[in-house]
This record gives C-alpha cells, sequence and structure tokens, in this order.
C-alpha cells in the first residue's frame, strides 16, 4: 500500500509488504521489518507528482531504481522526503537505516557504506550563450562571479580551489534564475538536475553554454553500517538487484 502524508513541506511515503507475503529468504537479507530511507526533493532523481484527480506519487530516476531493487529482494521499505541534511543526519543517528542519492566523503563512510552507484551523471559549468569564460583555466577563477547550491560538495569545491563565489543558492532552481537573471556568470550543477529545470522555466538548451567539470559522478545508497552488520547478506544482494534495476529506467 502506498500512503503520502502531507504535513507542512515533510512528505512521507511508505511501501510495506505483509508479513505473510516476505519469504523466509527476503527476511533473511532485509528483516521482517521495513527498511528505513531518507531522501529529498531533486528533480529528476526524486520528486513528488500529483496527477489529476490521482493520490500523490514518490517517483524520479532515483527512487524508481532503489524501488525496483527492494521489491526484487522482496523487502519492506518506507520513504521519508524530507530536508536534504535530514537523511545523513538520520543515518548516523539510527533514525533511518540509510540515505539516497549521494556521493562518497569522508564523513558519510564514518557511518554508513555505499551501494553500488544508482546514478552516473556529469558535472556542468552552464553559463548564458556566448559567454568567453573559460571556467576550467585558472586564469578566469577570479575574472568571473561563481556559484553552486549552497553547503554541497559542489559549493565547498568552489571555495577550496579559489574562485570567486558570490550568492548562496538553496537550490538548483534558484542558481538557474540567478545564471539567467546576470546576478552570477556561472553555475555549477549536474546536468540532469539543471537541465530539468531549464526545461521547467520554459527555456532552451541552446540558450546556454555547457563545459564538462567532471565526469561520470556517481551517486549511491549509502547505508548504515549497524543495519548492514544486522543484515550481512543485504548490500551484495542489493547492488546485485539494483544494477538489473538500471537499463529499462534509464
Amino acid at each position: 500500500m502506498l500512503r503520502f502524508q502531507i504535513p507542512l513541506i515533510m512528505i512521507w511515503a511508505a511501501v510495506a509488504l505483509g508479513a505473510s507475503s516476505v519469504s523466509a529468504v527476503a527476511q533473511s537479507q532485509c528483516g521482517k521489518a521495513a527498511i528505513r530511507l531518507a531522501t529529498h526533493d531533486l528533480p529528476p532523481y526524486q520528486m513528488i507528482e500529483f496527477g489529476e484527480g490521482a493520490e500523490p506519487t514518490l517517483t524520479g530516476i532515483a527512487v524508481d531504481r532503489v524501488t525496483c531493487a527492494l521489491v526484487k529482494m522482496e523487502c519492506a521499505y518506507e520513504i521519508t522526503l524530507g530536508d536534504p541534511k535530514a537523511g545523513p543526519r538520520g543515518t548516523r543517528a539510527g533514525d533511518y537505516d540509510g540515505n539516497f542519492p549521494a556521493s562518497l566523503n569522508e564523513d558519510r563512510a564514518k557511518y554508513s557504506k555505499p551501494s553500488a552507484p544508482i546514478i552516473f551523471e556529469n558535472r556542468y559549468w552552464y553559463l548564458m550563450k556566448g559567454s568567453k569564460i573559460d571556467p576550467n583555466d585558472p586564469a578566469d577563477f577570479l575574472k568571473a562571479r561563481y556559484s553552486a547550491k549552497f553547503t554541497t560538495s559542489k559549493w565547498r569545491f568552489l571555495m577550496k580551489k579559489g574562485y570567486n563565489v558570490v550568492m548562496r543558492p538553496q537550490n538548483a532552481k534558484s542558481l538557474l534564475d540567478m545564471l539567467y537573471r546576470g546576478d552570477v556568470d556561472v553555475g555549477l550543477e549536474y546536468e540532469a538536475i539543471f537541465e530539468h529545470y531549464i526545461k521547467a522555466k520554459g527555456l532552451r538548451l541552446d540558450q546556454f553554454e555547457k563545459i564538462l567539470q567532471k565526469a561520470n559522478k556517481n551517486m549511491s545508497v549509502h547505508f548504515a553500517d549497524k543495519y548492514l552488520d544486522a543484515h550481512p547478506n543485504f548490500l551484495s544482494r542489493f547492488n546485485e538487484n539494483v544494477l538489473n534495476c538500471m537499463e529499462p529506467l534509464g
């Protein structure tokens, strides 16, 4: 059964297989209780769709791949869609058994292990058409105004490398608005995310310059060490199944 509760900005989705329908093999992989995962609103990876006359649906590239794998494993699961920081914080604290999608970093490695990648994404510099700036040239680091979503790894990369960072966009939509208005000269974002918002805003991709910054940045589900210790077969089986879920949903 799929349920949504929408208190203020938090949306909670739970999908649970009845205990009688969960096989002994599934229980050995996942346990009897539903696995609790956290994510956040980030189209086109995960988002809420409101169909006309229908209940809202949690969907997106990452959600579809994760739930596909869990269904194949016959694992009961629940997914909480909330604040981007709540997932990692809750996974560390034990409120969730994992969160997604996220790249590997030193902090996450202290309390979780990544699955096989569920997202293979290129990261690009975005500029308005006709710009002469080359963000990959150190000579241009201070000649232009750069930005990325505030407090993310992209933001920290810009700060660490000495780019002239301005503005503090809270999401990719705000970053696009700033670039289009001329408040920033260069935005750094993942291709699928930024181009989703370009199209949603009614703009054309050919209105922008796009320069590759990093190819094949992988993002995974980060499962809590505590959960994996209790379910030692889970991660290998999840990885097998999520790889089988990639092609049809790509």
